[in-house]
């Protein structure tokens, strides 16, 4: 019969160990007598100042790419409220300038108005109101087409005003619209009479200088530079005394006795858009003598 051995090994509770709940509440008692200790005697405050310093590189690479997230979603963002503002204020000065533009263009009307109001008062025949539209396409001629026609009454050879003097006559008329030949077209010429003086000649357009000028004026003949050139009436066309020119220059050529004599429009072709349509005298409209040889 066998001999009875000695079990030697461990009781069951040391073999299997602790339970989890056993850990659990083990740990817990300890975690608990811990943090009494460290708040009682500040035994932890070393390893932890230790273990900050020691984590503070770690922490530093791991936020970088947040930061430099940030950081370019912030310039992103800059960078897009820069653009707005900028198209903004391109948009606003947009508007300033195009108010300033139609408050320049309101204050010329205006200033047009009262001076073709100041006109028409002197006036002593009818006058239509009209508006010019745009100048001719031929570039060897003074003309421009105004928005009245022989719908509203407009003749042929009809004198025609802006607020400073005379611009022109009707020389062709469409049902809507009409043709105005200025006064510096090359197939122009206007009687005209030195108000100072009283001395009558007749002014012809030139067109490449913008002027007009007074032919076979004698170099004797009492004339100054500023004197005001007015209609003279005696062409049955144009109604006396409206206003024509300045002269601007007088030029002696040479032995032929005769001086060169040019005027300044005081009409305003390149500026006005109101204009006046004066009932001609006669219907018979006025050509220059060239004009009528060809």
């Amino acid at each position: 019969m066998p001999k009875a051995t000695v079990d030697r090994r461990p009781p069951p509770l040391f073999r299997q160990g602790l339970t989890p709940l056993s850990k659990l509440l083990l740990l817990s008692a300890l975690s608990v007598l811990l943090m009494v200790v460290d708040t009682r005697l500040q035994l932890g405050a070393p390893v932890r100042a230790a273990v900050a310093t020691a984590l503070t590189p770690l922490q530093w690479l791991a936020l970088a790419p947040i930061r430099a997230l940030q950081a370019g979603s912030g310039y992103l963002g800059s960078l897009q409220a820069a653009q707005q503002e900028a198209t903004a204020a391109r948009t606003e000065l947009t508007r300033q300038v195009q108010r300033a533009a139609q408050v320049e263009h309101l204050g010329q009307e205006n200033r047009e108005l009262r001076a073709l109001l100041g006109m028409r008062e002197r006036l002593t025949v009818r006058a239509r109101g009209a508006e010019a539209l745009y100048d001719s396409a031929d570039p060897y001629t003074r003309k421009l087409v105004i928005d009245r026609g022989e719908a509203q009454g407009i003749k042929p050879g009809s004198p025609v005003m802006d607020g400073y003097g005379v611009l022109g006559q009707v020389t062709r008329v469409y049902p809507l619209v009409s043709e105005v030949t200025l006064l510096t077209d090359r197939d122009q010429a206007i009687p005209v009479l030195n108000t100072r003086t009283g001395q009558r000649s007749v002014a012809y357009g030139q067109p490449r200088q913008g002027l007009l000028e007074l032919r076979f004026i004698a170099a004797s003949a009492d004339l100054e530079v500023g004197d005001l050139l007015t209609t003279s009436g005696v062409d049955g066309i144009y109604p006396p005394g409206l206003p024509v020119a300045h002269i601007h220059s007088i030029t002696h050529q040479g032995d032929g006795g005769y001086a060169r004599v040019l005027g300044q429009p005081m009409a305003h072709p390149e500026h006005s858009l109101q204009l006046l349509v004066l009932e001609p005298l006669t219907d018979k409209p006025l050509r220059s003598p060239e004009g009528s040889k060809r």
